[in-house]
């Protein structure tokens, strides 16, 4: 279908380095307080909750559409939960909140199409489990 493409650049040491990641029309700073703590500029963790808020919103516009409705809007928020183990820092819970406007749709239709949305959304299955290659250099 598509290959989308991101970077990053990171330069120095982890807590007093800093970065750009870039997409599309985006370059967005990020810095160790931006990620771990509070500080300007945005980290992976919002990335991701953009990623799958955008695309389970698509995703359940798609399933309301399919059953010949029309949704006036569906806004999706996420928290996505940066926590540590014994390993480092992880990704242990994302959390959508949606609401929807869509004459004709019931609650419990709605619910059912919500659910759905969640589990098949692209993003949601990339938790599931994914292959990731890397290609790396050093220069």
């Amino acid at each position: 279908m598509s290959i989308r493409t991101a970077k990053a650049k990171w330069n120095g040491t982890l807590k007093e380095g800093n970065g750009v990641m870039s997409f599309s029309n985006y370059d967005g700073p990020y810095t160790f307080k931006s990620r771990f703590e509070e500080g300007e500029g945005t980290n992976p963790e919002e990335l991701v909750g953009a990623a799958i808020s955008g695309c389970y919103s698509m995703f359940l516009s798609a399933l309301i559409s399919g059953i010949d409705l029309k949704p006036e809007s569906i806004i999706t928020t996420a928290k996505v939960n940066l926590e540590k183990d014994d390993i480092g820092p992880k990704i242990t819970s994302i959390e959508l909140d949606c609401n929807a406007k869509c004459e004709g749709l019931s609650a419990e239709k709605f619910n059912e199409l919500a659910q759905t949305a969640k589990e098949k959304c692209p993003i949601s299955r990339l938790y599931a489990g994914t292959e990731i290659k890397l290609k790396a250099s050093l220069s």
